[in-house]
């Protein structure tokens, strides 16, 4: 065995601990994002009771599922990323955790759109901890080939947790109202935040031991450094800004309770529980898809992981719009609502895989949280928004079936992030092997 191939044989064994001890890291912090996103997703689940318990237009609504959370998770998302590169990564997970959790209960108690809206902006400086830190702590755990898999399952967060948060309100909600749900779902969060300020850190991989204490360069500087790798890096350009038009259809999304009740006649209950159970199965072989397919892609071809998300995305693209246009009686209906949130589950181990073998070590997490700030500020943020003011608009307007075509317009306005994937993907090697180069300097 040569001694690079001994050395790197030994960083695994010893800094990154055992394989199973890394499993298990994966699977707590797995669980970690499905709280995570349970939490974001339990106003849109409980919709039909939320939106005329408090009031609210649609506007308001999205608001509360989109701008007014994302904009401080998305700006605080930078900041705890720079954090995350710097700090004990467990300990400041924890901190997100607890804050959220906690503004997750006090949710429940709100009579106004007002007392709703600032715990879900506060919550948003708690949740934009989560994912920076974990896949920064991931990626000293795991070698590169098996990123996009690691990454895909972490990120079984966002429909599993999605699932978990429609079957609790199909399920548990009729039982004991959405308030006690807010509560419950805070305290949960509460007590695993107190197990992880026990957890140890994880040595950083790609710096020498000397170095782990990680030199406090300015944040303007970091920021500075971020942009000139995106600038630099055509593949890591287009692969965010891809995923940032993926994202503008999920801020749109979260009016899909309200289209299903509203325009297509499901009984609330009934089609939170259904859509829930196919959510689980859907989301869960979406995520691994994109993972194992998207690692297998990369291997086999002579382009990267995105490329494989251009071809998804194109011949999900099509079964997308009937499933809007469809009569839900229609095979093609259900069809539809399964590709959703396949699709859903499919871009997140390509995506972020990519970012993080295009991120310099010291830069990880900073870049991870630029991503997520692009990806929910720009797409879920703005998206969710102007869906909410297209949607006000189509009403007032006494526009038929205003939900339909408000989530139409922006699927295709995602599906102009396609393209983009197709030229990430053929420009990947290019700039993987000019990082590399850079960093041997």
């Amino acid at each position: 065995m040569s001694n690079k191939k001994k050395n790197a044989s030994q960083v695994l064994e010893t800094d990154t601990g055992s394989r199973m001890s890394s499993h298990l890291l994966l699977a707590l912090l797995t669980f970690i994002n499905i709280l995570n996103f349970v939490d974001r997703q339990l106003i849109a689940s409980f919709a039909n009771d939320i939106k005329p318990d408090l009031n609210l237009s649609n506007f308001q609504y999205s608001l509360l599922t989109g701008f007014s959370f994302i904009l401080f998770y998305s700006i605080m998302g930078l900041f705890m990323g720079t954090l995350a590169d710097r700090l004990h990564r467990p300990r400041l997970l924890a901190f997100g955790l607890g804050l959220w959790s906690l503004l997750t209960a006090f949710s429940g108690m709100a009579r106004s759109f007002t007392a709703m809206l600032i715990p879900r902006m506060l919550i948003g400086v708690g949740e934009s901890v989560a994912t920076p830190t974990s896949l920064s702590l991931l990626s000293d755990r795991y070698n590169k080939a098996e990123l996009g898999l690691v990454s895909a399952i972490y990120y079984l967060g966002v429909p599993l947790g999605i699932a978990a948060s429609l079957l609790i309100a199909g399920y548990i909600g009729p039982l004991i109202g959405w308030r006690t749900c807010f509560l419950l779902i805070g305290g949960v969060g509460v007590v695993i935040a107190l197990f992880l300020l026990f957890l140890p850190e994880t040595p950083r991989m790609g710096l020498s031991s000397s170095s782990q204490n990680i030199e406090k360069m300015p944040f303007k500087e970091i920021i500075s450094n971020i942009l000139k790798l995106i600038r630099q890096y055509s593949s890591l350009r287009y692969v965010i800004i891809a995923g940032v038009m993926f994202h503008v259809m999920l801020g749109a999304a979260a009016f899909e309770q309200l289209w299903l009740v509203q325009e297509r006649g499901f009984e609330k209950s009934d089609i939170l529980v259904k859509s829930g159970w196919i959510a689980v199965f859907a989301g869960i072989l979406g995520n691994l898809s994109g993972g194992i397919l998207g690692d297998i892609w990369q291997r086999k071809t002579n382009s990267g992981r995105p490329m494989f998300l251009f071809w998804a995305f194109l011949i999900l693209l099509p079964i997308g719009l009937m499933y809007r246009l469809s009569d839900p009686n229609a095979p093609i209906f259900w069809v539809g609502m399964f590709f959703a949130y396949f699709q859903l589950g499919l871009v997140y181990g390509p995506s972020f895989s990519t970012v993080q073998e295009l991120s310099p070590p010291r830069y990880k997490a900073t870049l991870i949280a630029f991503y997520i700030l692009t990806m929910n500020l720009v797409g879920l943020g703005v998206g969710g928004t102007l869906a909410g003011i297209l949607a006000d608009v189509l009403f007032n307007n006494n526009v038929a079936e205003p939900y339909t075509i408000t989530l139409i317009v922006f699927s295709v306005l995602a599906a102009s992030g396609i393209p983009l994937l197709y030229l990430s993907g053929k420009r990947f090697f290019v700039d993987r092997v000019d990082l590399l180069n850079s960093l041997d300097k």
